[in-house]
């Protein structure tokens, strides 16, 4: 069974609580999905750490019950 947007946004802020997430659903079949996730508690990482923080909130499920996440991470802009 895919996952929901509602799903995986709700993984991601359990994981890393700072984090503001918006999901886009690429191909309407639950299973292909896009994710753009900025946290303050990213700064100072490397963005493969930053993507392996997402991949860890996800418990496992890439590959298997969540086919595919075209993922971008960030900072907050500070003004």
């Amino acid at each position: 069974m895919p996952m929901s947007a509602e799903e995986i946004e709700a993984m991601i802020c359990a994981a890393i609580p700072d984090a503001q997430v918006e999901i886009s659903d690429l191909a309407g079949d639950g299973d292909h999905y896009a994710a753009r996730v900025v946290a303050e508690s990213f700064r100072g990482m490397p963005r493969v750490r930053q993507h392996q923080r997402v991949y860890e909130a996800l418990g496992g499920r890439m590959g298997g019950v969540l086919h595919a996440l075209q993922l971008t991470t960030a900072t907050p802009v500070q003004g």
